[in-house]
């Protein structure tokens, strides 16, 4: 198992470089190319969210981005460090989205388009931080 750490000053403009990490990565790792641009678009989704709850909240500590490539699959989880004011534990199927202070309902929206996005995803939230994990599976080698 490899994992790579990505951790960013929650600024808009580093998104970008960790979308373009992250594709990388799944590429490496086996996932079909036809998932890379979910997989880019998830991480881009999950990156936003992350720096929008730490400039509300205004956060300082560094947004995360754990590339994790394993025998099956591949994941990547996106960590705060902002408060949640209702504590969540979603996966996918799961009826409902947190409720949140976020009064233009950004992070609800967010939390929707990963969901359109990845299949397999885990939404944990706190009053310490959050965490978003999303897999796809690789390509088994014969």
């Amino acid at each position: 198992m490899a994992t790579v750490e990505l951790r960013f000053t929650p600024l808009p403009e580093h998104v970008r470089t960790a979308r373009l990490v992250g594709a990388a990565m799944a590429r490496r790792a086996g996932v079909a190319d036809a998932a890379l641009d979910e997989v880019r678009l998830a991480v881009g989704e999950a990156c936003t969210r992350a720096v929008g709850l730490h400039q509300l909240h205004e956060v300082a500590e560094p947004v995360q981005v754990r590339l994790i490539e394993d025998e099956k699959q591949f994941s990547i989880e996106v960590v705060d460090e902002a408060p949640h004011a209702v504590p969540t534990d979603i996966e996918a199927g799961t009826a409902g989205l947190p409720v949140t202070e976020d009064p233009a309902g950004e992070d609800e929206m967010g939390l929707a388009v990963i969901s359109g996005l990845v299949d397999d995803v885990q939404v944990k939230t706190g009053e310490s931080g959050g965490l978003i994990r999303m897999s796809w599976p690789t390509a088994t080698l014969a």
